[in-house]
């Protein structure tokens, strides 16, 4: 579908082109995190079957993107029902809406990066028909999770370490509200991966209520590169999960992905495997005429 998906990656390129700044705000409302994350790098509850871009209605009034991981912190629908109004105008009834945010993933991956990281998204996935908040709760990893809690929520989902440190990568893109990481603040001196004490500051005072939200990667926000390596080993991360990947299990690995090129070449790899995790077909899916909505 060359030509279904150059109209949608025209789309993104108009929400996350970083050459405008108002632009480079918007790239982080793009729903890049639907597909690599939650803690900043997982695909839906259900899989990458779009369940997460369904709305609450009389019959199902608790939805994924209700439930507690993911209300007021997920962005951007608005951007994928722009992309499917678009294409449904085009195609009808052949890019789903898990299809559309894959690409998304892929587009914004490759926009946020200043055009060095692309690849390939095969497509062909249908959407799913069921969502739920209370999966989000319990299969998304939460920002409090330690290492050993973070290899095996990817582990069952067929990811291995080197691929979950990769992956969460994606922090260096997107914000957080401040709620997500108050376990870390006060800071705790005693805590050997505690936020430096500069850094434990400049949050503190930006953290005015548990609504307010700062940036994951304070460095180069809008930028999608590997500052974020570089945040975990100078404590400068906001979540315990991220301050986790310097234990002894993941520093390696972390140091590792400072090297140039490293990351990005692994990154690919990681964001394509991770489109392809419990993928829906015609014989349990649906291709949605609206992303927020079951046909």
């Amino acid at each position: 579908m060359p030509e279904e998906e150059a109209a949608e990656r025209m789309e993104a390129r108009d929400v996350v082109e970083p050459s405008n700044s108002a632009r480079g705000r918007r790239a982080r409302d793009l729903p890049m995190d639907t597909m690599v994350e939650r803690h900043g790098r997982w695909p839906d509850a259900k899989g990458c079957d779009a369940s997460v871009l369904l709305d609450k209605t009389p019959a199902n009034e608790s939805t994924e993107k209700f439930g507690l991981p993911n209300i007021g912190s997920l962005r951007g629908f608005e951007v994928i029902d722009k992309i499917k109004t678009k294409l449904e105008a085009k195609c009808k009834g052949v890019v789903s809406c898990a299809d559309i945010v894959a690409f998304a993933g892929r587009d914004a991956t490759y926009f946020l990066s200043n055009k060095k990281v692309y690849f390939e998204m095969p497509a062909g996935r249908y959407d799913g028909r069921i969502s739920s908040a209370s999966e989000a709760l319990f299969n998304l990893p939460p920002p409090f999770a330690n290492i050993t809690v973070l290899e095996a929520m990817f582990a069952a989902k067929g990811l291995n370490l080197d691929e979950m440190v990769t992956l969460s990568g994606a922090h260096t893109v997107g914000i957080s509200h401040c709620s997500s990481f108050g376990d870390r603040l006060p800071r705790n001196a005693s805590d050997p991966m505690a936020m430096n004490p500069r850094f434990a500051s400049s949050v503190t005072r930006k953290c005015k209520s548990a609504s307010s939200t700062v940036d994951q990667d304070f460095k180069t926000p809008n930028k999608l590169d590997n500052q974020y390596y570089k945040n975990v080993l100078n404590h400068e991360v906001l979540f315990t999960s991220d301050a986790a990947l310097e234990s002894s299990k993941t520093k390696r690995l972390v140091k590792q992905n400072l090297i140039p090129n490293v990351w990005e070449t692994k990154f690919k790899q990681a964001m394509k495997k991770m489109g392809s995790i419990a993928v829906k077909t015609k014989a349990n899916g649906e291709i949605r005429k609206n992303c927020r909505l079951i046909n």
